[in-house]
């Protein structure tokens, strides 16, 4: 018995050409299987579509997939108030009377979805809408100026938030360190954000610059003012090339005057007034020249503190009487980083954490180069024999009216050096008497702790620096930071390098922490005075809601 073959039929040529790649593809059935059905029409395929078993709401708005149609089983009735609170959420309305610092302030302390719609106070040629790129531009170059002139982080934001929205561009958050400035610019939640930054590579002490710049930013705010882009950007490059209002000669001078006038307040008379400022001309000239030579800061600070040491060891080989101390102490007023101190502390109490930590290491890294500067000299000083009496330091006379003038002119002097405007000299000059005032009232007169003077009389000096501030419609700092020149630490420092360079290592590493107790007691003043002079002014509506740090939201 055989068995028999039957071939398929063949219905020609066509079919014994090689298959396609679709034949062949993961996802094609093999031959035999049964075909799947085709899928319905109506049949919703998508991912958000409603799984079996679950019955739609009968008259939904959205149609059914959408990601926006309410779940079925969302009753209003039974969900609990997980993210609105029962009452809802306050209406927002600031201010315009306020100062723009105030409501930028206020805005940057609350989240995104609380901040109030933006009215711009600049209105656009066109229907288009503002120039992004050139606006977060503007925006950085501002920041920038602001930054490098020694403002706080809190005040940049503030500003560089101010010229967002005045043309236009809402959901805008300004970011601010130590050296990076970087804006974002979210259209709408499904558009893309934009982001810009620049770095600060370099810093200057320019008072009258800052002032310059901080006008800008209050005319582009003002609703009365009509500043386009290009006006901007026009006034934005008068004000860099702008020269100091002082020329050199007149800062060496002014060097000279302000270590003068701190040995006065040590009870130094007229031969030590001159040496001391012959010290610090000297010093000034040396850093002057150790920065054309591209060296560091921190040796421009430590050449810069020798040459008032050398005058003072110099006196005390002389045997002529003189008191050394005042002379090295007086040096040492126009050494001491007080602003960049009082930008740390105030950067730390608001917040910017990052910011103030890179301040403080910045001021410590100056304060180590002084030490350095002074305890050399000192410690050669000692060597040859001079006379250096620790004790001799506290020993100063009180001399009130010779003192409060000192105190002045130590200010006028600090003012110059800060390249101040001239119309603000004589109301920090002011500022400064009082500070003094205040202080030795509260540490010589009532023999009370001289950190706890130095801080009240900081107090004093933030308080009437932060209310000129907003009269003037300006920075703070051309008002706070000269006036504190009488109070900083001139005498603890000189005491603990002295010490140091004896020998006596506890003695000296006690002076320096009182040294910098007094500092900081000096920062948090300053910056206590001028969250009190808030308190006096009028504040924008719900501002009382959230008063802390923008990190902090309040809580």
């Amino acid at each position: 018995m055989g068995t028999s073959t039957v071939a398929p039929e063949s219905d020609g040529p066509e079919d014994r050409k090689p298959q396609s790649d679709e034949a062949h593809s993961a996802f094609t059935p093999p031959l035999g299987v049964e075909q799947p059905p085709l899928p319905e029409l109506d049949q919703p395929t998508s991912e958000f579509a409603m799984p079996k078993g679950f019955a739609a709401e009968p008259a939904a708005v959205e149609p059914e997939g959408s990601a926006f149609a309410v779940p079925a089983t969302y009753s209003a009735r039974q969900s609990p108030p997980a993210f609105t609170p029962a009452q809802g959420f306050p209406s927002l309305k600031l201010s315009q009377d306020a100062p723009w610092q105030d409501r930028m302030r206020t805005m940057l302390r609350m989240p995104v979805s609380e901040r109030p719609v933006p009215e711009p106070a600049q209105k656009q040629d066109d229907d288009t809408g503002p120039a992004v790129p050139r606006v977060l531009d503007l925006t950085l170059r501002i920041g920038e100026l602001l930054l490098a002139g020694g403002e706080g982080a809190e005040d940049v934001e503030a500003a560089m938030f101010a010229i967002c929205r005045s043309y236009g561009l809402d959901r805008c958050e300004p970011t601010v360190t130590f050296t990076l400035l970087s804006v974002t610019h979210q259209p709408s939640l499904v558009d893309d954000p934009v982001t810009a930054s620049r770095t600060v590579r370099r810093r200057g002490t320019d008072y009258t610059r800052l002032s310059a710049v901080y006008l800008l930013v209050a005319d582009i705010n003002s609703a009365d003012q009509e500043v386009s882009l290009e006006e901007a950007y026009r006034r934005l490059a008068e004000i860099r090339r702008n020269r100091h209002p002082y020329p050199g000669w007149v800062l060496t001078a002014a060097a000279g005057g302000l270590a003068g006038s701190a040995s006065l307040l040590l009870g130094g008379g007229l031969a030590v007034f001159l040496i001391a400022a012959a010290g610090a001309m000297l010093g000034d000239r040396l850093a002057w020249l150790a920065a054309g030579r591209g060296l560091p800061e921190f040796y421009q600070f430590a050449v810069a503190a020798a040459p008032p040491a050398a005058l003072g060891v110099g006196a005390s080989l002389l045997h002529a009487g003189l008191q050394p101390s005042a002379v090295i102490t007086g040096g040492l007023f126009a050494l001491i980083p007080g602003r960049a101190l009082v930008a740390a502390v105030q950067d730390g109490l608001t917040g910017f954490y990052i910011t103030a930590s890179a301040r403080l290491l910045e001021v410590g890294y100056f304060f180590v180069a002084i030490v350095v500067g002074v305890l050399t000299v000192l410690y050669g000083g000692v060597q040859l024999g001079a006379t250096l009496n620790p004790e001799g330091v506290l020993n100063s006379e009180e001399r009130p009216v010779i003192q409060i003038l000192a105190a002045v002119l130590l200010s006028v002097t600090f003012a110059v050096l800060l390249q101040q405007e001239r119309t603000t000299v004589l109301i920090v000059a002011l500022n400064g008497g009082i500070a003094w005032v205040v202080y030795a009232a509260i540490a010589v007169t009532a023999g009370g702790s001289s950190v706890m003077a130095t801080a009240t009389a900081a107090g004093t000096v933030g308080l009437f620096g932060q209310l000129m501030a907003r009269w003037e419609h300006t920075s703070s700092l051309p008002y706070v930071t000269a006036a504190i020149g009488p109070l900083l630490p001139g005498s603890a420092t000189y005491l603990g390098v002295l010490n140091i360079a004896q020998n006596n290592m506890d003695d000296g590493f006690t002076s320096l922490a009182r040294a910098a107790a007094l500092a900081l007691a000096i920062a948090i003043g300053v910056n206590l005075g001028g969250e009190l002079a808030r308190l006096f002014m009028r504040s924008p509506a719900s501002a009382a809601l959230r008063r802390a740090a923008k990190r902090t939201r309040g809580f």
